[in-house]
């Protein structure tokens, strides 16, 4: 097992989605499986399940860009009943200098964050566990001041208006979503300080509109939304990490003026996660 090499809080730190990526937590697919099925993905794939030789492939193919490109990568042990573990995303969500430990909504996943929360107490990072409404870490974006979260199966309203309490020098901007999306960030993703992909019709026109005021919106399509077009990964820089598949939205990002990494995640988003979901950054720096 790998784990990044830091004993400070100083290290953790993440006030956008877009700056330069230094430190994240992932999780291998060593036991990913579709078995009880908590998302319209999965449904989707679930006669077919998951290839775990060709998952485990995928991601040390993700995970080696990621270190190709100077990211410090640490790894949150695997369990054999976890077969969502490799979604860290959802587990934990880092504001600031403070990361906190998700609220999980599905039983499947709520015994996910144990593991997570041994390896930040032996890296000594100060966290606080929401205990209270659920919320999760693929309903929450970033960006400066303004937190938007996204209401869901998977996140309270309450949790956002508690979470405004416990952070009251941040705006926290809900956003309900349509029914079958899971997260915020399957419809949602900043990739610079003025750009971000956006999939409209999983939101109410009033909040689409919002979105398009305040960003310029590189619109995804439904049939690249299904294949989690959105759901890419900024490491900084303006580079992207992004499926290959999705050649509508890479063409659209490459037209803006970022450079994509195309990486080949298809077996992985089977079970209704891509790049964003696969990763919980502890630390970006301008």
């Amino acid at each position: 097992m790998q784990t990044i090499n830091t004993n400070s809080n100083q290290s953790m730190g993440c006030n956008t989605e877009y700056d330069r990526l230094i430190n994240v937590l992932v999780s291998k697919p060593e036991h990913m499986k579709i078995t009880e099925i908590i998302n319209e993905t999965q449904r989707h794939y679930a006669s077919e399940n998951i290839d775990v030789d060709t998952a485990l492939k995928q991601h040390e193919e993700f995970v080696n860009l990621l270190q190709n490109h100077q990211v410090n990568v640490g790894y949150i042990p695997t369990h054999p009943n976890f077969n969502e573990q490799v979604f860290t995303r959802d587990i934990g969500f880092c504001i600031g200098q403070h990361l906190y430990i998700s609220s999980l909504a599905s039983d499947l996943r709520k015994e996910e964050i144990k593991p997570l929360i041994e390896l930040i107490e032996e890296m000594d990072l100060t966290y606080t566990q929401l205990t209270g409404p659920s919320i999760e870490g693929g309903d929450v974006v970033i960006n400066g001041q303004n937190i938007y979260v996204g209401i869901s199966k998977r996140t309270k309203l309450s949790a956002a208006e508690q979470l405004q309490k416990t952070l009251p020098s941040y705006t926290i901007i809900p956003l309900e979503l349509r029914e079958d999306v899971l997260h915020l960030d399957c419809a949602f993703n900043i990739v610079d300080e003025k750009t971000a992909l956006l999939f409209p019709d999983a939101f109410q026109q009033k909040d689409a509109d919002l979105l398009k005021q305040s960003f310029e919106c590189l619109e995804v399509g439904e049939e690249e939304q299904f294949h989690l077009g959105t759901n890419v990964l900024s490491i900084g820089s303006r580079k992207v990490i992004s499926l290959p598949q999705n050649n509508e939205v890479n063409e659209k990002l490459r037209e803006a003026g970022f450079e994509v990494l195309e990486v080949d995640f298809s077996e992985i988003i089977k079970s209704g996660g891509s790049f964003r979901c696969c990763t919980l950054p502890i630390n970006r720096q301008p």
